[in-house]
């Protein structure tokens, strides 16, 4: 039984493993969906005034979309890929469609949140409404009564309105209702035709096979995770060496002394030059038919030299 359950975590462990950019990507929807809800039951509140209403159903709309936006390009790994890129290589080595391609990845993950935001705003209608009340013409409700111009309007939302007037609210809110919620299924089209577009064109674009596009998601992933543990006790063992060499001595528990005593020949820092080496942008590259699957795996597959100028050329030959 205990057998059968580790296995059956594994699996687990491994489909949200192979899905992680799905996973990751509804999590994000699903995040903006609790905080677009949360927004419009705690937070929104027209103003219902002439002039503002426009302005703050805008903002209430784009603001957000715009912050989450933001958030995700600061979040994203290959965001700060181009920036060492650009920093160390200046993009020499990179061709228009890779540079597209790059910015498509970036861009495309980013816009998950800022779209759903905005698909959400235009089909509840909230802030669509309070943003366009202003500019329904009195003219186009029949039977409205006269005397009441058009600056009234904007108190609508919230009923701020003569009487006689008021009975005319339900018509209004469900025709900019019905605009609202178009554009948001005219939005939701779009972008569905676009994902699908971008994929069919990275497909169609890609020179691996889906078998190993496959694998090298699950290299890149591999590594990234193993890298990071590795340079978690790699830094934790050089600043203990530090730490040490002031005081005397380092206050480290067991494992950390196992580790310290197991990997104390291989805590040297590493240089500048190393750490430029495996950073930066980085796509798909074959030497001799071998593939290398990152930058990492690029210097790891240079020949060896004890001149590290004689390296740092062959990497250049190769990228």
């Amino acid at each position: 039984m205990a057998a059968l359950i580790g296995e059956n975590f594994k699996f687990v462990a491994l489909f949200f493993k192979s899905k992680d950019v799905v996973l990751f990507n509804g999590l994000i929807a699903l995040g903006t969906v609790a905080s677009q809800t949360a927004y419009n039951v705690f937070a929104f509140d027209c103003p219902c005034s002439s002039g503002r209403n426009y302005r703050y159903g805008l903002a209430a709309i784009g603001v957000p979309a715009l912050v989450l936006f933001l958030i995700g390009i600061i979040l994203n790994r290959n965001t700060w890929s181009l920036v060492s890129e650009v920093r160390l290589r200046a993009c020499r080595k990179l061709s228009a469609a890779a540079s597209f391609a790059l910015l498509g990845s970036v861009v495309g993950r980013a816009a998950v949140a800022p779209v759903t935001w905005s698909v959400l705003s235009l089909l509840r209608g909230e802030a669509y409404v309070c943003a366009l009340s202003e500019f329904v013409d009195p003219s186009s409700l029949v039977g409205y009564p006269p005397g009441h111009g058009p600056e009234e309007m904007a108190g609508f939302p919230c009923k701020a309105v003569p009487a006689d007037a008021l009975r005319f609210w339900p018509e209004i809110e469900r025709r900019l209702k019905y605009e609202s919620q178009f554009l948001g299924w005219v939005l939701v089209a779009a972008t569905s035709v676009t994902v699908f577009l971008l994929l069919c064109l990275k497909r169609c674009c890609s020179p691996l096979g889906y078998q190993q596009e496959s694998y090298w998601s699950h290299f890149r992933s591999s590594e990234h995770q193993l890298f990071q543990r590795t340079a978690d006790v790699h830094a934790k063992m050089l600043a203990a060496e530090s730490v040490k060499s002031f005081f005397g001595f380092v206050a480290l528990d067991k494992e950390e002394k196992d580790q310290l005593q197991e990997h104390q020949q291989n805590n040297s820092p590493i240089p500048s030059s190393l750490w430029n080496q495996i950073t930066g942008v980085y796509l798909y590259r074959e030497n001799n038919g071998a593939p290398l699957y990152s930058r990492l795996n690029k210097w790891s597959n240079v020949p060896t030299a004890n001149n590290t100028k004689t390296k740092e050329e062959e990497m250049e030959m190769l990228a």
